[in-house]
């Protein structure tokens, strides 16, 4: 016992985290980064505020102004079923965003603990739980979604959930390394030396201490997640109409493509790509922020 406090004393020094704000400002001095920031912004208060303002009927049809082209009253025209586009594309945003982060979070979550575990037990269980992700990771995650979706009625919880049921894998992995590298600092051995039980070491000093590991990857998670949602609702696997998405506005816009409706297509097509473009530039400056407060 006497040998472990000064273990204990040093613990802050090696484990504590450096103040947030060198972390803000490397991120700051990263151009891609502030301006991916800046795009979700936008982006998160024109879905969730814009149809405060913007107020458009997406729950009933009106066939006699089906696929008009933007003009008054319509900035980005109708779609087939007469509902406002630029409505729809707001609408439709707030549901990718939300299964996006629902699916990223949930990714994540499971994914650090798996990888925790793993790390930090070692043994045959570290064996086990890696040759559980070895073989989640060689069944793609996209067929896994085609079979799951068939079989549910997809919501926008189910989606969230089946996209995070099949994306943990990678943070596990990743979780997995940087608790093997976590295991061996002083504090931590010193903590299980006192008596602390596996998971309250898990718990309370592993993850929290991998925090900014897991900051980048749920970023990187979130961007996956809206392009998978996407997959889905081009396919028709997505949410059940009236409730619409981006990736079900560009399939269905494409049906139109011969017409030369090219109000059905760029907007929805645009708006994924800005928005998972503006994650990865985040999650680029969140790695590289932290990565630099490492070197220090």
């Amino acid at each position: 016992m006497t040998e472990a406090s000064p273990l204990l004393s040093g613990a802050a020094e090696v484990g504590e985290a450096p103040p947030a704000s060198t972390v803000l400002a490397r991120f700051r001095a990263d151009r891609l980064a502030v301006a991916g920031a800046a795009v979700l912004a936008i982006t998160l208060l024109a879905c969730f505020l814009g149809p405060l303002i913007y107020h458009t009927d997406q729950v009933h049809t009106d066939l006699s102004s089906a696929r008009l082209s933007p003009r008054a009253g319509h900035p980005l025209g109708t779609d087939d079923l007469g509902y406002d586009t630029l409505g729809r594309l707001l609408a439709g945003g707030r549901t990718s965003l939300v299964i996006g982060v629902l699916a990223g979070l949930i990714a994540t979550a499971i994914g650090a603990v798996w990888g925790a575990l793993a790390g930090y037990v070692g043994g045959w269980a570290d064996t086990v739980l890696m040759r559980v992700v070895d073989t989640g990771v060689a069944i793609p995650a996209l067929f896994l979604l085609l079979v799951a979706a068939t079989l549910v009625t997809p919501s926008v919880a189910v989606l969230a959930l089946l996209i995070g049921g099949v994306s943990w894998l990678v943070p596990a992995r990743l979780m997995r390394a940087e608790t093997v590298t976590l295991r061996e600092r002083d504090y931590v051995r010193a903590i299980a030396v006192i008596g602390a039980g596996r998971l309250r070491v898990v718990f309370r000093h592993i993850i929290p201490n991998a925090i900014g590991t897991l900051l980048v990857n749920v970023t990187f998670q979130i961007a996956n997640a809206i392009l998978l949602v996407s997959y889905l609702s081009f396919l028709g696997l997505g949410v059940p109409a009236p409730t619409t998405d981006w990736g079900a506005m560009l399939s269905k816009g494409l049906t139109f493509a011969y017409d030369g409706a090219w109000w059905l297509i760029l907007p929805p097509g645009l708006a994924i790509v800005l928005v998972v473009c503006a994650v990865n530039f985040v999650g680029d400056g969140l790695r590289d922020a932290f990565a630099a407060r490492g070197r220090r």
